[in-house]
């Protein structure tokens, strides 16, 4: 029996050691035969990291040469770019297995670039040391950031404010501090938060150092509030607040400034112990009330733009920054204007005359009626004391009735200029709202915007002479009971003619057979005429047992 070969003893067929060596041959041409068979018996275990060579590309993969018998496929995606892949290059793999179905070797670049990156990482780095990296993608919760091999950023330790939209990161290179790495996961947490935070406190120590009042610095708005926005002047922020933004009306800080914008201001006020810093933006600008006396004397007729109305007044921007009160008073020299509103609107222009003006109070006082003549001028004039009118009872009040004599003019006429005789507790008992009335003027007073009206000097004056000579005292006549008391009643002589009827009882008297009734018509004896007083005083006739006829 022929004597086995060593190939033959260790159970390796020599054909098969032929045809590999063929293939290493066809591939490395120029390798030596030693090379070549250490090559085909190189020993390679799974799960270890390998160098080995780009050879070739084809489709999605990248075909890399390891050193082994056969090579190894690594999919393209596990490249970062196309640019990445270069042939001849040398790079680390793992080795996952050793053939898969087609009998290829599995390799991994990922897998290769995370374990010596994180054998890198934890030999260099620790808690607490500030990193460099690139924002890889966005994941829930927070971010991957390759800083040698993909670590965690959490979305809360992205950025100091609250960043609407962290995607913007990706693809961009951050700094950031480590802040827990986990072994056993082969896991790292990193905080932009904290890196930014610390850089802040340095940077706010050094430009506290720097900043004084009265500087102009260039700043990033950063914030953007109803009251004002903050300001990052370089570290610190600063409250640049709305009344502050511009010498006009603001309603927003929106309207002046937006995020992120690069702005100048001025340091206003810097509060040491607790590192505030008010700016100025407004203030870079000139004041404009700093010449509005000369430029809007008094008497001066202007045109605005209606920027606020509020219950007493309109607030006109006569020029940017400048605003001047229109009071309600101010309106109309006649009509009656509950509230600003009824008569202009936001965004009117309008015209009015300078009534006052003060620039160191910020002071500037408009009316709108001076632009017409003042019809009140003209009052005394045309209506003079005892001229005949017709008016309209627009109101009615406890004390008398307001009657227009024509539009936006009134005139009151009192309770006491209602009747000469007839005693009368409110207007309504003569008069309601809406009446047409002739009235005579009594007095009129422009300054006070005052027309006094009389209803009862239509007629004369009974009391001088007429009332005493018909109710001369002792003299019975009939009266009718318009309004009785428990100590008497209210008599009607005659249309508009009062008197006070006094009862007294009578010994053995009832309350009920002595106490005159509503509407009943009897016999009185005139006690007293005062013409001075208006008055008439009545007792009821001796006679008065039995009630008077209407007729007697």
């Amino acid at each position: 029996m022929a004597e086995k070969s060593f190939l033959e003893e260790i159970g390796v067929n020599k054909k098969t050691i032929e045809e590999e060596l063929e293939q290493l041959l066809h591939k490395y041409p120029d390798e030596t035969l030693s090379e070549l068979y250490s090559k085909s018996f190189k020993e390679v275990k799974p799960n270890t990291i390998l160098k080995g060579k780009i050879i070739n590309v084809r489709g999605d993969e990248v075909i890399v040469d390891i050193g082994y018998k056969s090579d190894g496929i690594i999919p393209s995606v596990e490249f970062d770019s196309p640019e990445d892949i270069k042939i001849g290059e040398e790079i680390d793999v793992l080795l996952e297995a050793v053939e898969n179905e087609a009998g290829v070797l599995v390799l991994s670049k990922n897998k290769a670039d995370r374990i010596r990156g994180w054998e890198k990482i934890i030999t260099t780095y620790k808690e607490g040391d500030n990193v460099k990296g690139r924002v890889i993608r966005k994941t829930k919760g927070g971010m991957l950031v390759n800083i040698g091999l993909p670590v965690f950023l959490p979305a809360s330790q992205v950025d100091i404010r609250r960043i609407d939209d962290i995607g913007k990161l990706v693809g961009k290179d951050i700094d950031a501090k480590i802040i827990k790495i986990d072994p056993e996961r082969m896991s790292i947490v990193i905080s932009r938060r904290k890196f930014l935070e610390e850089l802040r406190s340095e940077q706010r120590e050094k430009l506290m150092a720097d900043l004084k009042e009265g500087d102009i610095r260039e700043g990033v708005v950063k914030n953007i509030a109803d009251f004002g926005v903050f300001v990052d002047l370089g570290g610190i922020d600063g409250l640049l607040h709305i009344t502050d933004m511009a010498w006009r009306r603001v309603s927003h800080p929106s309207e002046i400034v937006r995020l992120d914008q690069t702005i100048k201001v001025k340091i206003l006020k810097i509060d040491p112990t607790t590192s505030r810093i008010t700016v100025g933006f407004k203030q870079l600008s000139p004041d404009p009330w700093e010449k509005v006396d000369q430029k809007y004397p008094v008497n001066s007729k202007i045109k605005g733009k209606v920027v606020n109305i509020v219950p007493y007044g309109a607030f006109v921007e006569v020029e940017s920054g400048v605003e001047g009160l229109l009071h309600i008073s101010e309106i109309s020299w006649t009509k009656r204007i509950t509230h600003p509103s009824e008569m202009v609107a936001i965004g009117d222009i309008i015209e009015a005359v300078v009534l006052s003006v003060n620039g160191a109070k910020r002071e500037l006082a408009l009316g709108m009626k001076q632009m017409e003549s003042n019809p009140w001028s003209q009052i005394e004039t045309k209506y003079p004391s005892g001229t005949r009118i017709q008016g309209r009872v627009r109101n009615l009040t406890a004390y008398g009735a307001f009657i227009e004599i024509e539009e936006g003019i009134d005139g009151l006429l009192h309770l006491s200029d209602m009747s000469w005789s007839k005693t009368i507790l409110k207007p309504s008992e003569l008069i309601k709202k809406g009446d047409k009335l002739e009235v005579v003027i009594l007095a009129v007073d422009s300054e006070k915007k005052r027309v006094s009206l009389g209803l009862k000097q239509l007629t004369e004056d009974p009391w001088p002479t007429i009332i005493p000579q018909k109710y001369s005292v002792g003299s019975i006549v009939p009266a009718k009971i318009i309004k009785a008391t428990k100590l008497g009643a209210v008599v009607e002589l005659e249309p508009y003619i009062e008197g006070i009827l006094k009862i007294s009882k009578q010994e053995g008297a009832t309350e009920a057979n002595t106490q005159p009734k509503q509407e009943e018509t009897v016999k009185v004896e005139v006690t007293e005429v005062d013409s001075a007083e208006g008055r008439i005083a009545v007792k009821l006739a001796e006679s008065a047992g039995e009630s008077a006829s209407p007729s007697a």
